[in-house]
């Protein structure tokens, strides 16, 4: 049975629609990471042994979301194949029982849909491409880049919060001062009391995109997860381009909260993957890779070798 048949009730007790779908934007060209992304999507690159649009789709999976909206661009369609089923393969690997279940398990996540963004116009743009296959029913929105550690999840918390108030979910991470410069950056002040029992939850008062440290109205930096009402495909028609010329999500997310719609986030202190930069993705891999029960033992040690050796000749192989 595939994890996305056993998704919990769409209905929270509030009475409100509980989101059971998730979009993720994945059209962008990936220039950071050239010449690989010229005919491999960023979305694929492995991380140990699966690429990170697999781990995302996991994240998504584990909170109990089984439709899956890849917004994607051209010469992608090989995300698609990753969670498609493979036959051959599968008929290859009956005789290894542990590959043929990873094999297997790509296809048993959840439903995964696609949508081609022509031009990439910003995030905003892109997530208004998805609104024929969600229509007005909240849904969460998943940066192709960014994942959490699956032993602290995320989305679960989100996804409820979502249906107890109605409006924007997002999640925020504490930054060093000196870094809000790369971050969109939070004004909040106390969420109410009966939604205290979720997690550490804000009310969003404001965001600033990368402003200056002086200038920053805290350290809480946006995680790419979103879990957005039905109605902010109506708020993305009515947003002008902002920052870079490109219709932008938080725009739009800024003019529902000037409406009105509520705006709240969940703190995460749990681990946060960033694949976004040749850096973060490298961090990643390590990361993970010592992490891993059948790796992490050996690769740690030679990790610390590598580390204490002469950098110009490398440890003994």
């Amino acid at each position: 049975m595939s994890e996305h048949s056993a998704n919990p009730s769409a209905t929270a007790v509030t009475g409100r629609p509980r989101a059971v779908k998730a979009v993720i934007p994945a059209a962008g060209l990936a220039t950071r990471f050239l010449p690989a992304t010229k005919a491999v999507p960023k979305e694929l690159l492995p991380v140990v042994d699966r690429p990170v649009l697999q781990y995302i789709v996991e994240e998504a999976a584990q909170a109990g979301i089984g439709d899956v909206l890849l917004i994607t661009g051209r010469g992608k369609t090989s995300m698609v194949d990753h969670f498609d089923r493979r036959p051959d393969l599968e008929e290859r690997l009956a005789e290894k029982p542990e590959l043929l279940a990873a094999v297997k398990r790509t296809e048993e996540l959840a439903a995964i849909y696609t949508c081609r963004q022509p031009e990439q116009l910003g995030l905003g743009h892109a997530v208004g491409y998805a609104e024929s296959h969600v229509g007005d029913q909240p849904f969460a929105v998943m940066l192709g880049d960014e994942f959490v550690n699956l032993s602290e999840p995320l989305l679960p918390a989100m996804l409820e919060l979502q249906a107890r108030t109605g409006g924007v979910v997002l999640a925020f991470f504490e930054v060093d001062p000196a870094e809000t410069t790369r971050y969109g950056i939070a004004s909040v002040e106390p969420a109410e009391s009966e939604l205290t029992d979720i997690g550490e939850v804000v009310r969003v008062t404001g965001m600033v995109e990368k402003p200056k440290p002086e200038e920053a109205p805290s350290n809480l930096a946006v995680l790419g997860r979103y879990v957005l009402p039905g109605k902010i495909f109506d708020a993305i028609r009515r947003t002008r381009p902002g920052s870079g010329g490109e219709i932008q999500l938080t725009d739009a997310m800024e003019l529902l909260r000037t409406e009105g719609t509520p705006v709240h986030a969940i703190v995460y202190r749990g681990i946060r993957y960033d694949t976004g930069m040749p850096l973060g993705y490298l961090q990643t891999v390590v990361q993970i890779a010592s992490e891993r029960e059948d790796l992490g033992s050996e690769f740690r040690k030679w990790l610390a070798e590598f580390v204490n050796s002469d950098q110009s000749g490398g440890p003994n192989t």
